[in-house]
């Protein structure tokens, strides 16, 4: 079932040390001089402070804050207590309206992906991989987009539906 967001959304996948978030920094700039506004969503797997330790907004979530937003005079964070993982499409439900959002991480998401490879790892079996970008030279019945051609690449998930 492909997740349904009022965002167009894309997925970048690929195996770790793959260039996902090289690819991401590159895109944006290229992204942003066609006219689109994005934004961004990264999935880990560590726990991230965003302070160090003793400071008030870990202190306030010790002492049972089910939300903390730390704000400063360019930006804010907002730190969510959960019980357990959200799901893609509720953290999407969070962000304001832009005209895309790109995913790294979330690779069991239903939505579509352009997959990162490289020549050193296999390919990723996904039904909802749309496109690859890539070093070198392969044959793939999906469209294969040079990885250091962000411009290109900008270009192709312009035009993208999703």
């Amino acid at each position: 079932m492909h997740l349904q967001s009022p965002q167009r959304v894309l997925g970048i996948v690929g195996w770790s040390g793959s260039g996902k978030t090289t690819l991401i920094e590159k895109l944006l700039p290229e992204l942003a001089r066609l006219g689109l506004k994005v934004s961004v969503i990264k999935h880990t797997h560590h726990d991230v402070e965003f302070e160090p330790e003793g400071k008030d907004s870990i202190r306030f979530r010790a002492a049972g804050a089910g939300e903390v937003l730390l704000a400063t005079p360019k930006r804010f964070v907002l730190q969510h207590e959960m019980p357990e993982p959200l799901p893609l499409s509720a953290l999407l439900a969070r962000m304001a309206p832009v005209d895309l959002v790109l995913v790294e991480g979330f690779k069991t998401a239903a939505i579509p992906k352009l997959e990162v490879r490289r020549a050193s790892h296999p390919a990723l079996v996904d039904p909802y991989i749309i496109a690859i970008a890539s070093d070198y030279s392969l044959h793939s019945s999906l469209p294969v987009l040079d990885l250091n051609q962000a411009a290109v690449i900008a270009a192709f998930i312009s035009d993208l539906p999703c």
